[in-house]
């Protein structure tokens, strides 16, 4: 009788082990599709959301990195704003489909007195804009150190994003746009766009862009972690065991 009740259980756990992966399987084929519709929306920082991606915004001051994140969430621009003395904390929502991704942006100051208090904010960033303004060739040549700080202190895996701001001081510009493609291309950019804070032109595009990128690489790990674990053990300790595979083989 023992022997024939857990043949049974274990049919039981078999049956149960094969609805979750036809379950899951057919989660990822919904995910999978075409994300073609996305877009900002407004919603309370307590909302349900499905999702959530933490980024950080870095460059030297003065360069906008606060002004885009503001036009971007509340379509403003201040002509009297202030240097971002410390850490500033930003929450956007995104809609991809059927899908709300939460970003938690962490938007931080140029000032070198200060770089050593951020640079512990880049821990477990899954996506960092670096911004340049076109009319600030010491912004520009700074791009290398940013990058660097981000070798020491993020994760080998973060995305990168390149932007050159202020594009509606046409009379000022010092960097074109071809010089910004370029080092975009020599330090392996995901995206490089040109932007504007004051006219909004291309603000909302990149956040979205930014959200689209991690949601595809999030999908990726969702589908390589249901192979792995058909069982269903929890995603997130999958990725940080990912993720500290990667920093123990990041070259120094």
């Amino acid at each position: 009788m023992e022997n024939k009740k857990e043949n049974i259980e274990e049919n039981d756990n078999n049956k149960k082990s094969n609805i979750n992966q036809e379950e899951e399987a057919q989660n990822l084929k919904i995910d999978n599709r075409k994300n073609d519709f996305a877009e900002i929306i407004s919603l309370e920082p307590s909302s349900k959301y499905d999702i959530t991606f933490k980024a950080i915004i870095i460059g030297n001051c003065g360069v906008g990195k606060t002004c885009i994140t503001n036009m971007a969430i509340k379509q403003k621009f201040d002509e009297l704003h202030r240097s971002t003395i410390g850490l500033e904390y930003w929450t956007m929502f995104i809609k991809i489909n059927y899908k709300i991704i939460k970003l938690q942006i962490w938007d931080t100051c140029g000032q070198e007195i200060y770089r050593s208090l951020i640079s512990n904010y880049y821990k477990n960033a899954s996506l960092a804009i670096i911004v340049y303004a076109v009319n600030n060739r010491e912004s520009f040549q700074d791009i290398d150190f940013w990058l660097k700080e981000l070798k020491t202190m993020s994760s080998p895996d973060i995305k990168l994003i390149l932007l050159g701001n202020k594009i509606d001081l046409i009379n000022e510009r010092v960097i074109d746009y071809k010089e910004g493609e370029e080092i975009a291309k020599y330090y392996g950019f995901h995206y490089f766009l040109e932007t504007s804070a004051k006219t909004g032109e291309n603000i909302k595009d990149i956040f979205i862009k930014a959200v689209k990128l991690l949601y595809e690489d999030y999908l990726k790990y969702k589908k390589m972690y249901s192979e792995k674990n058909p069982k269903n053990p929890n995603l997130n300790t999958f990725l940080e065991i990912n993720r500290k595979k990667k920093e123990q083989n990041k070259c120094c």
